[in-house]
């Protein structure tokens, strides 16, 4: 329970660092004078960062565990994301949200790992489903406090409030204990090859080299939607649509309020129905949803369209993390779904300039509608080539992958 509640907390603030951008974009593109690309450039500056301090994070939490590297995590992005309160040129802002970006990455990627190496198997996409959505109540408290700060006293203060809930996260990582099975595996066979030669570890093995391109594809088109979305909705929601920046603060908070429904109820159904079968299906449907959003909104419906986009466009993450976990055997777990998921974010750095670009040829509704081809890749890939429940992250297994139950080992 500590260790869920703990993650939960982590989770919470790193989505709240995340989307400040996405809302203060409108208020300081107007105080910097920003082009559309360079103000999409801040975003793939956060993800950037994200990227490069996911991927380490994963082969640090391999060595040295989980808990210490997510608690160094946490410290990173709460000081960085702070101090762009005090910044005063463009370039700073940059800079501060690149470095911020490395701790933001790392955890999400070691947060749900170590839930993951905990939670069971028969509740663990409930469970992770419901961790995920801690991520979009950040959302909602940003978007909150972006209605209340920004028309008021600007996006200074909303980056300021970054710091109490980070602290609040370090005190309840401090009793977190490492995860059995990381225990176990620290000294087996596997793990010293990820710590002298880690991507040759990871290729060495051909099941586990297919199923890291296939998840490195499918992340890719995952992070091309999701962060694009993210990133260019709000502005969407003042350029296009002409709402001000208080409605579009409410409009995006009941929006993330709903992707915690759909994160709960997808992570429940991800271990009724089965992680694949609710993966494909959320991928498609926003993959068909988001161009119809785009075409059909009004100011007067768009809050109402806005609650199923936000139900269906972060479904895939409530069953992501259990997918992912479970498809790489223990010793090398940490890399291998930091290295998988975190090269996907090229495809989360190249969205917010290319939607940037879009948005001044033509409009940014039309870079937004491009998003929905990007779901559907990420929903067919994993579908027809990744078999879930490959392994069992709570097994201990220090040399060799194990039979999941009732499932049989890759290698058979």
């Amino acid at each position: 329970m500590l260790v869920s509640i703990a993650v939960l907390v982590a989770l919470v603030v790193d989505g709240m660092d995340l989307q400040m951008l996405a809302l203060a974009l409108p208020s300081l593109s107007a105080d910097f004078a920003l082009t559309g690309l360079s103000a999409g450039a801040l975003g793939t500056y956060t993800l950037v960062g994200m990227g490069i301090g996911g991927a380490l994070s994963g082969w640090l939490a391999d060595q040295v565990g989980r808990v210490r590297v997510l608690r160094w995590s946490v410290l990173t992005f709460t000081v960085f994301t702070t101090v762009i309160a005090w910044c005063d040129a463009y370039w700073q802002i940059a800079a501060m949200r690149l470095l911020s970006g490395f701790g933001i990455g790392a955890v999400y990627t070691v947060g749900t790992l170590l839930a993951a190496e905990y939670v069971p198997m028969r509740v663990r996409t409930t469970v992770l489903g419901t961790l995920q959505a801690g991520w979009s109540i950040g959302f909602v408290v940003a978007a909150l406090l972006a209605a209340y700060l920004l028309p008021r006293f600007g996006w200074r203060p909303l980056f300021a409030c970054a710091f109490v809930p980070g602290v609040v996260a370090l005190v309840l990582l401090w009793r977190v204990p490492e995860p059995p099975s990381w225990v176990a595996a620290r000294g087996s066979v596997r793990a010293e090859a990820v710590r002298t030669r880690p991507l040759a570890a990871l290729f060495a093995d051909s099941s586990v080299r297919r199923t890291l391109l296939l998840w490195t594809v499918a992340t890719v088109a995952l992070q091309f939607g999701y962060y694009g979305a993210n990133t260019w909705l709000p502005s969407y929601l003042v350029s296009d649509l002409g709402l001000n920046t208080q409605s579009m603060g409410w409009f995006v908070a009941s929006t993330y309020a709903m992707t915690i429904v759909g994160k709960v109820v997808c992570g429940w159904l991800g271990d009724v129905l089965g992680r694949r079968a609710v993966w494909v299906s959320a991928g498609l449907l926003t993959a068909a949803y988001v161009p119809f959003l785009i075409y059909a909104a009004t100011p007067a419906n768009v809050p109402w369209l806005l609650l199923l986009y936000g139900f269906l466009y972060a479904a895939p993450y409530a069953v992501n993390s259990t997918y992912l976990a479970e498809s790489f055997p223990s010793g090398l777990r940490g890399t291998a779904v930091a290295v998988s998921y975190n090269l996907g974010r090229i495809g989360a750095a190249a969205s917010p300039l290319l939607i940037g670009l879009a948005a001044s040829t033509y409009s940014i509704g039309y870079g937004i509608a491009l998003l929905g081809v990007a779901y559907a890749i990420c929903a067919l890939v994993p579908g027809l080539f990744i078999r879930e429940r490959m392994y069992d992250p709570n097994r201990l297994e220090p040399d060799a992958a194990q039979e999941v139950e009732g499932v049989a080992s890759p290698r058979a």
